[in-house]
């Protein structure tokens, strides 16, 4: 038997819009593209990969766009205080589930970015911005693992001296 609820019904609708999206995205870059699928460079594709990622986290994680996740977000009394809970179901729920699920936000953020980045040359200084602040996270995350593993290794030459 099948199982029907009122949160699949939105998420067979927030999918047939993705793929509305998509196809009308598709149907406008035929005749108004800068560039060509054909003529986009392992350059561009980085670029892009890189300002989907940072958007990505942007939505997702960074405590700078937290105010646009909380919309979507039920405030719950909690003893004294309140807290931030997903709400039981309808269209806050799907968006609420989006926004804390980083697969899910790349695909939306993925289609924008990449369509933007044909369309039109000018949006390639802010995803070229995005690429270098990913490029930047990386190696900030590389550099503090390395230096996080340095000091454990250090310790633990102390220790056994």
């Amino acid at each position: 038997m099948i199982r029907i609820s009122e949160q699949y019904f939105w998420s067979l609708v927030f999918s047939v819009f993705f793929v509305v999206l998509v196809i009308m995205g598709d149907i406008i870059l035929e005749t108004e593209a800068y560039l060509k699928w054909y003529d986009l460079t392992t350059f561009d594709y980085l670029v892009v990969t890189l300002a989907t990622w940072r958007l990505t986290r942007l939505f997702v994680q960074d405590s700078i766009t937290r105010f646009i996740r909380e919309q979507f977000m039920d405030v719950v009394k909690s003893g004294r205080g309140y807290r931030l809970e997903k709400p039981k179901s309808g269209v806050r729920r799907i968006l609420a589930e989006s926004f804390s699920c980083p697969w899910c936000t790349s695909i939306w953020v993925a289609m924008v970015v990449l369509f933007l980045y044909v369309l039109t040359p000018y949006a390639v200084y802010p995803f070229a911005l995005l690429a270098l602040s990913a490029a930047a996270s990386f190696m900030y995350n590389v550099s503090s693992l390395i230096g996080n593993n340095a000091e454990r290794a250090k310790k633990q030459n102390d220790l056994l001296s």
